[in-house]
């Protein structure tokens, strides 16, 4: 029956069948790429939901399915329960290393020499650059230590440097370096009542002393001095002296690290203070951390506390907007594309990006004061992440009923140190967790397609526990559980993993901490660069659309109900009509080409869309 002509709350499609592309995983210069392609002029939520979990993306406008038994790289689903989440010790890693970034106790200079070293020297598959962050999470506090260490020694160095420019030493003379070390407990309990606060201690100025000794020496030996200079000279060098010469310019830079120091009869002690950061230097009173904290500053080392440097501490918000066209986001999108991924200028241009990012063809659902939907409503959305005022990333994602699916993230490159594409995978998990509380069905993440035969593409199944979607029964699946079949082919059906006797012998067996560590350091460089859909959805996007072939299709499992097309919905002038109340316009020959289109369509969306969504045929 027909109706009049449509409400902008349906979904209307126009199916451009099976199309080969050169694949942007594997880089054949081939086409073996084969999916089916659609147009959404319009698609609701609930539409686009239900065609996620039969193995849909979308790129803009444009929805694309794998076509499993014939690609080159076959493409599953994947997706992670939020509230099942179990981060691992690398993830945990980056959420540390962004909060200290923020602190401003992240040592920024050398976690960019290591990367850079990591960089000059790492094959083709680019590992994981070592950095500090990638030391073991037990050792964490023994390296924040001795970074303090190391900071407080070149601190004095600093100053010994400047008093031998200042004169009060002798310019000739060959002074030590200095040397701070960690007061054990043991030790502090030793000493005089008040030393429980004492952390570092140096014996530099006993060292110094040592080294004016032996050069005033030399002098009495070649020169007449007066008995009485000399002894001055001696009272001047000795370590209780030189200590409190030390301590004096050094005072006001520890206090900012929230210690303090003291020379005590020639060593110079360093302290947890007690002091509270004063109102003009803050907003509130805040206590200050035994711990000190350094970071590397462009004049040589510095101590910084995040408690009292309020220049060093940085603000990171994150904004979500509707889905729109940003000249800030497109600079940055522009940038990262030509610094990251090497797209040459001419092909990054406001009408690609938009077409990639911005066109979107999901119907804006708003919040209408229920549990059913989220405060932000569902549809296409930005998340702009800024650092102190300044746009570093850009998640592109679709909040939809029951998850948030992640499409695309581009950062500044000049802070690849922080692994925005796999904080911002955090993040997202985050806020599903968060708005589970405004909007029940809101459960899951999607994190694109998983491609177990492209070793870039297997870090998203170290976001655990992860499920694949079934390409032939449309079943979730529980990651270690596909993962034996995928071992051995890359197309799988995985929902048969029953069949597999206790694993087999044949098959690896792998712990849970062995398989976590193999997911995060494969293809790490994408976890960095390309989180989620990147490469292919550009190359489909691009794409040309080829003529439908005529051989059949191979699926071994279909409805039965796939041949009957008599109840798919079709859109035709503005109007809509079930195919059975149009089949007698069309002559024998037409009748027979439409159907065997509409089976195929029927077959690729299912049963339920075909009769749901609008099939546009003119």
């Amino acid at each position: 029956m027909a109706s009049s002509s449509r409400t902008p709350k349906e979904s209307v499609v126009v199916d451009y069948g099976r199309r080969r592309t050169p694949c942007g995983y594997c880089r054949s210069s081939r086409r073996n790429s084969i999916s089916h392609g659609m147009w959404a002029d319009s698609l609701t939520v609930d539409d686009y939901q239900d065609l996620l979990d039969r193995g849909w993306r979308r790129s803009g406008c444009f929805l694309y399915k794998p076509e499993m038994e014939r690609t080159c790289c076959p493409s599953y689903t994947i997706r992670l329960k939020a509230s099942n989440f179990d981060p691992s010790k690398e993830q945990l890693r980056v959420s540390r290393r962004m909060q200290r970034f923020l602190d401003g106790t992240l040592d920024v200079k050398k976690v960019d020499v290591l990367e850079d070293t990591s960089t000059s020297t790492k094959s083709e598959n680019l590992s994981r650059p070592m950095t500090e962050e990638s030391l073991p999470a037990g050792n964490e506090e023994e390296d924040e230590v001795g970074k303090s260490l190391h900071c407080l020694s070149s601190q004095i160095d600093n100053v010994i440097h400047i008093l031998i420019e200042k004169g009060e030493f002798h310019s000739g003379i060959q002074l030590p370096k200095a040397s701070v070390k960690k007061v054990s407990q043991g030790r502090r309990k030793l000493l005089v009542n008040g030393s429980e606060d004492l952390l570092y201690s140096s014996n530099i100025a006993f060292q110094i002393a040592s080294s004016i000794k032996r050069a005033q020496s030399c002098e009495k030996v070649g020169n007449d001095l007066k008995p009485s200079k000399v002894c001055e000279k001696e009272s001047e060098s000795s370590p209780k002296i030189i200590a409190e010469k030390l301590v004096a310019p050094l005072d006001p830079m520890v206090k900012i690290s929230g210690l303090s120091i003291r020379a005590c009869n020639g060593h110079i002690n360093f302290y947890a203070s007690s002091e509270k950061i004063s109102p003009s230097r803050s907003d509130q009173n805040v206590p200050v951390r035994n711990k000190s904290r350094m970071e590397h500053g462009t004049g040589g080392n510095r101590l910084i506390g995040p408690e009292h440097c309020q220049v060093k501490r940085r603000k990171l918000e994150i904004r979500l907007n509707r889905s729109s066209f940003d000249p800030e986001e497109f600079a940055l999108y522009k940038r990262y594309q030509l610094k990251v991924h090497n797209d040459k200028p001419h092909t990054v241009t406001e009408t690609s990006y938009c077409r990639f990012l911005v066109d979107t063809p999901l119907l804006r659902v708003s919040h209408t004061g229920d549990n059913r939907v989220p405060h932000c409503g569902f549809g296409s959305f930005h998340q702009q992440y800024l650092i102190d005022g300044q746009l570093v990333a850009v998640g592109v994602i679709d909040i939809l009923p029951n998850c948030l699916s992640s499409k695309y993230l581009f950062w500044d490159p000049d802070f690849a140190f922080l692994s925005l594409g796999k904080y911002s995978a955090l993040k997202e998990i985050g806020w599903v967790k968060e708005n589970q509380v405004h909007c029940p069905s809101l459960q899951y993440y999607y994190l694109g397609y998983y491609i177990h035969s492209c070793n870039k593409m297997r870090y998203k199944a170290a976001y655990r526990p992860s499920e694949l979607l079934c390409p032939l029964r449309y079943q979730w699946v529980p990651f270690n559980l596909a993962r034996p079949l995928l071992d051995r082919k890359p197309y799988a059906v995985l929902s048969d993993f029953s069949i597999l006797k206790n694993g087999e012998s044949s098959l690896p067996q792998m712990t849970d901490d062995v398989m976590g560590r193999e997911l995060d350091d494969a293809g790490q460089e994408d976890a960095n660069d390309v989180p989620m859909l990147a490469d292919e959805e550009m190359v489909e996007s691009e794409s040309e659309f080829s003529e439908d072939e005529p051989d059949p299709e191979t699926t071994s499992y279909d409805d039965p109900e796939i041949g009957d097309v008599s109840k798919v919905l079709l859109g035709v002038k503005g109007s809509k009509v079930i195919y059975k109340d149009l089949r007698s316009v069309f002559d024998p020959e037409q009748r027979s080409y439409l159907e065997s289109q509409l089976q195929r369509y029927r077959r690729v969306v299912g049963t339920v869309l075909s009769e749901r969504m609008v099939y546009s045929i003119g």
